[in-house]
């Protein structure tokens, strides 16, 4: 694993005009730290940063101003996928490449959907990173092969699935509306997803106008019709 990778030393770090800015957000320790020195030491990569968590990922990126950001999909308060939807409404140029362990459909699909500009599974290679973070920085789309193949049947049956339309949902519109569907009124879906009566109300108008419908029983209606829960 990468943990077993000998660390370059700290002073092969420098800063180049032709080198690519990467921000890594990962809550493994070990993983964080071989792979940060790894990244540190690698010809044509500055490593600006490595945080445990995306709790503050929206001011590092915007005062690190980082070519690309190496973002953990699964991480302690704040979510890879969730700090992606916030980073590119913030910054709506930021490439964000996603990195997992995992392979699950729904979150290949979902990270891709909020903006995310590549995805790339762990791996015990460090140079893979290197190559992804390149690949991405040069305007590409990074896929692991496994992964590439997956999100092309994902699209497929996305577009079967929904007649030909797909509809963009947060996580949290989500809970709010998996609330709904399961006949919670607005105050039991506040008390279950620990939000206030005023954000569900602020959820459900989002959910009304992305889902093209003027109701609560059209909304559930359709939310069963194209799976979206």
């Amino acid at each position: 694993m990468l943990s077993a990778i000998k660390p370059y030393p700290q002073n092969t770090i420098r800063i180049c005009n032709d080198m690519v800015r990467t921000i890594l957000f990962e809550d493994n320790k070990n993983l964080r730290e071989s792979l940060s020195l790894y990244l540190a030491g690698s010809e044509g990569i500055f490593l600006t940063g490595s945080y445990p968590d995306a709790s503050d990922a929206v001011k590092i990126v915007k005062q690190q101003k980082p070519d690309v950001i190496l973002m953990d999909i699964e991480m302690p308060g704040i979510s890879g996928i969730q700090a992606t939807i916030d980073i590119k409404k913030a910054v709506p140029d930021a490439k964000i490449l996603i990195q997992t362990v995992f392979e699950a459909d729904d979150k290949v699909f979902q990270a891709l959907c909020v903006g995310a500009n590549g995805y790339i599974l762990k791996n015990p290679d460090p140079e893979k990173y290197v190559q992804a973070i390149k690949e991405v920085h040069a305007g590409g789309s990074h896929l692991s092969p496994s992964i590439a193949a997956k999100v092309l049947s994902m699209f497929k049956n996305q577009l079967v699935q929904n007649q030909d339309t797909f509809i963009e949902l947060t996580p949290r519109e989500k809970d709010v509306l998996s609330c709904l569907v399961k006949g919670m009124s607005y105050k039991m879906i506040a008390d279950s997803c620990g939000i206030s009566y005023t954000t569900v109300n602020s959820h459900m108008k989002h959910i009304y106008e992305k889902l093209h419908v003027n109701s609560a029983p059209e909304a559930v209606a359709k939310a069963l019709k194209l799976r979206l829960v």
